[in-house]
């Protein structure tokens, strides 16, 4: 017997094969390793920043609808009243007193524009506009900083996942040594010293492993923190990162080859450093905002100035009444809605004289705005130029410290596997054997450490050179 459960799983899964139904963005196979760009995708769909920041950017796009519609369209209204006179009142037909307790009711409907305000809808309009491209430009910086920090959360995982497979395969070569070094004492082959040496080198790479076990899992919940993974799915995620050989010979900033089945990526040399700051200063999205923050405190300045000088605006309507009381021979509803009818057009001009020096002081505070944007402006520019410098400068000295921590490493690891060679001959004491195997796994670390630290600096100045941290 089937379930009810199991009837309407089976109704939707069939509906999203015949219909072709979108299946949830949010939804990710946890079975599957995530690869660097779909953790960015995910963390990108998921973070409650992005979603802060979209609310901003829907709040900028309704600013804009309301700036469009005050410069271009009029104000729109209509009303309607009613109400019991139980005094004395004029009878509006006979133009005579009366005091019995009578019925008003009152429809009208006017319109009204600006004709002249001091240019305050045309910069409103203008503040708008920047406001919204501020607004875009914020979200791009938002998925900015959370494409890095996961980025960076990435790589740490990778690191400590390689260090726990390293150590694994350290420990279980020192088992396998002492279990012989054990067997050589029964034989009177070594002595019991070098037996506890090496059983002490075990105990330090197991607990060196039971920290990088520790580390692991706590980069792993980081990683999930910052992508919002569900806590209770598994995160895995693919630890086989690509490789680079840097081909100086390109100047495509934004070129690179496509992935190979060895997993090999050439990356192309950028354009110059100059090449890379002009650009910089031209898109970059903190850069953007510190402008457009600059030209809207200029226009809020003017619209304010433009305040000191009178405003011209047009209006025009329509009204009607109806009125009865107790014994009066009053036309019909619909006859005095018609006759009672009346219009209206009114031209309005507003002259400041004294406001108690209101305006003039936001006029002192916007001019204090717009000297503030500036400088903020200024400063940014600075900054931006000095980050790209110093990223170029940490990717070129973070790829030189790469090629000789990956030079050190074949170096120690072949001294390691001479000297593993020379143990199991007797030829060197487990003292040295641990000084080696100590050299090897610090090279081992130094090599992936510098990897990494490469990896990330070379994204920093692709994102500068202009490609977003997600599409590397």
């Amino acid at each position: 017997m089937i379930s009810k459960t199991h009837f309407i799983t089976f109704i939707c899964v069939y509906l999203v094969m015949i219909l072709g139904l979108p299946v949830a963005s949010g939804a990710q196979d946890s079975s599957k390793p995530m690869t660097l760009k779909e953790c960015m995708e995910y963390a990108i769909s998921n973070s409650t920043k992005m979603r802060i920041q979209q609310a901003s950017s829907s709040d900028a796009r309704i600013a804009r609808r309301d700036a469009i519609l005050q410069a271009f369209t009029p104000s729109l209204s209509t009303g309607t009243n009613a109400y019991y006179n139980f005094g004395r009142s004029i009878d509006p037909q006979t133009n005579t007193y009366f005091t019995q307790t009578s019925f008003h009711n009152g429809y009208s409907l006017s319109a009204g524009i600006d004709l002249f305000d001091g240019f305050s809808a045309v910069n409103n309009l203008k503040i708008s506009k920047t406001g919204l491209a501020i607004s875009e430009s914020q979200e791009r910086q938002v998925e900015a900083d959370i494409c890095l920090a996961v980025m960076e959360a990435y790589y740490n995982v990778v690191y400590y996942k390689r260090l726990v497979g390293i150590y694994e395969e350290q420990i279980g070569t020192a088992e396998m040594a002492l279990r012989k070094a054990e067997k050589q004492e029964e034989l009177g082959q070594k002595g019991h010293a070098d037996v506890v040496q090496m059983r002490s080198e075990l105990a330090d790479r197991q607990y060196d492993l039971t920290n990088m076990r520790n580390s692991y899992k706590d980069q792993l919940m980081t990683l999930g923190d910052l992508m919002f993974w569900p806590p209770e799915e598994e995160l895995v995620i693919d630890t086989d990162v690509r490789s680079f050989a840097p081909a100086r010979s390109f100047a495509d900033a934004r070129s690179f080859a496509d992935a190979q089945d060895d997993k090999t990526v050439i990356l192309r040399e950028p354009a110059t450093e100059e090449s890379i700051i002009s650009y910089a200063l031209e898109n970059n999205p903190q850069l953007l905002i510190a402008e457009g923050t600059m030209l809207n405190a200029k226009r809020e300045l003017n619209t304010t100035k433009w305040q000191l000088i009178p405003s011209l605006s047009v209006y025009g309507g329509w009204s009607t009444t109806y009125y009865t009381y107790a014994g009066s021979q009053t036309a019909s509803f619909r006859d005095q809605l018609k006759n009672n009818g009346g219009q209206y057009v009114q031209m309005s001009m507003s002259i400041p004289i004294w406001g108690r020096m209101q305006k003039q002081s936001r006029i002192a505070k916007q001019r204090n705005a717009l000297a503030k944007a500036t400088a903020e402006y200024d400063q940014k520019r600075r900054d931006v130029e000095s980050e790209v410098r110093r990223a170029v400068q940490d990717r070129d000295g973070s790829e030189a410290a790469y090629e000789q921590a990956r030079y050190k490493s074949e170096i120690q690891e072949e001294a390691y596997n001479l000297n593993l060679k020379k143990m199991e001959q007797g030829l060197i004491s487990p003292l040295e054997l641990q000084t080696a195997t100590n050299n090897y796994l610090k090279s081992k670390a130094d090599e992936m450490n510098s990897q990494f630290k490469y990896l990330i600096k070379d994204a920093v100045v692709r994102y500068y050179s202009g490609v977003e941290y997600v599409n590397q």
